[in-house]
């Protein structure tokens, strides 16, 4: 069988592929923890369930526009403008299966081939394999763990040519967990008013899981607000992961692009997901607030586990339900049989020998990384890093 040279281009998500591999090792009767896959461990608030119920009950069961219903998008405009003071229209508004699809239309429809996309590392995996698909050509910026992993202006400013394309990042970070301030904001609009015909893709999927204050976002600084496509969506901040529903904000020559995309590939998303979302989008954020109070307890104590093994390093996440911690004073180590040249031996090294499933920094751009997870239950993170210190102490 011969297959389209399209496939070669980009590679499987890891953070997917090791998800698999830890069901496979379940399969074998093995208790394997996970700390690989970003997803809520919380139940979908039951205001949001009664409205997917009753949008069953009341028969939406028929197409949706492309773009999303109408009384949808305009939940999306009084959620930013509730959320982040920003003033949206529906026909600023589309509508996805989920928040990569979003990214996927948006990439397909402002990236040509050749074209160059500025992406700080460490990145979500997905970013630059979509860049790929689209025939263009992923720039990767190294950040540093000094500065959060943050991109400063002046770095991004040195990263533009005439090729530039698209800026894309995401605030809070996956993996890193960064969250950029106002101020740092307005360093990189202040770049991107000298470059007018350069995108920027504002990923802000885990607005709500932030512990340092509030959310800010790219989009208000007007000089630049055509510039600027947000992404965000449901599944981290409602626990909706399973609903998939995505949307994006955008001028309205952008959006309308995104639509044409996603006409071919999908048409609209789910009829009873849209109407549940009108109510996650536009009721009360209590069980959203609540879920992130929970992942801070567990983040302090994470920070605490990782300061208990050797030759780990971290920053604090700001946000997000990840850290990212430098492991490479693992590298060249040995239990006898095998030895850790890098991150991914480390994490096959984990899964296999502590039965804890991590994901290796390289697949987000930062080889000398690990990303673990700390959306599971106390008790599991806590026999998780028990595991993950004693198989550590078995190298030399």
């Amino acid at each position: 069988m011969k297959f389209s040279s399209l496939l070669d281009r980009f590679a499987e998500p890891e953070t997917l592929k090791m998800a698999k591999l830890g069901r496979e090792l379940r399969a074998k009767g093995i208790d394997v923890i996970d700390l690989s896959l970003g997803e809520p461990d919380f139940d979908t608030p039951q205001h949001i369930k009664d409205a997917a119920k009753k949008a069953v009950d009341d028969n939406f069961s028929h197409y949706t526009p492309v773009a999303g219903y109408l009384d949808l998008r305009e939940a999306v405009c009084i959620k930013l403008k509730r959320d982040n003071n920003l003033d949206y229209k529906p026909e600023n508004i589309v509508v996805s299966t989920g928040a990569k699809q979003s990214l996927a239309n948006i990439i397909l429809s402002v990236v040509d081939a050749g074209d160059e996309v500025i992406i700080p590392a460490p990145f979500w995996v997905t970013y630059s394999e979509l860049v790929k698909i689209a025939g263009g050509v992923p720039v990767i910026l190294t950040t540093k763990l000094e500065n959060k992993y943050k991109i400063t202006g002046a770095e991004l400013e040195a990263a533009i040519t005439p090729k530039s394309k698209l800026f894309l990042f995401s605030s809070p970070c996956n993996p890193s967990g960064s969250v950029y301030t106002k101020e740092e904001l307005k360093a990189l609009a202040d770049v991107f008013t000298k470059y007018r015909e350069i995108f920027i893709i504002s990923d802000e999927i885990y607005e709500y899981i932030n512990f340092v204050g509030k959310h800010e976002s790219i989009a208000q600084f007007d000089a630049i607000k055509d510039q600027v496509i947000i992404v965000n969506g449901l599944s981290k901040g409602f626990a909706m992961t399973g609903y998939r529903l995505g949307y994006i904000a955008a001028h309205a020559d952008v959006a309308k692009a995104c639509e044409k995309i996603q006409g071919q590939f999908t048409s609209g998303a789910n009829a009873v997901t849209q109407r549940a979302a009108i109510v996650a989008l536009t009721a009360d954020l209590k069980p959203t607030y609540e879920m992130t109070k929970e992942f801070e307890r567990r983040r302090a104590r994470v920070l605490q586990l990782i300061d208990e093994i050797p030759g780990w390093t971290c920053a604090e996440p700001d946000g997000a339900f990840y850290v990212f911690p430098n492991v490479s004073s693992y590298f060249g180590k040995a239990n006898g049989t095998e030895t850790i040249h890098n991150a991914d031996d480390l994490c096959m090294y984990l899964l296999n020998t502590a039965h804890v499933s991590t994901v290796t920094g390289r697949a987000f751009g930062t080889p000398d990384c690990i990303r673990l997870s700390f959306a599971n239950s106390l008790e599991k993170i806590e026999e998780a890093y028990k595991r993950i210190k004693t198989a550590l102490a078995a190298l030399k």
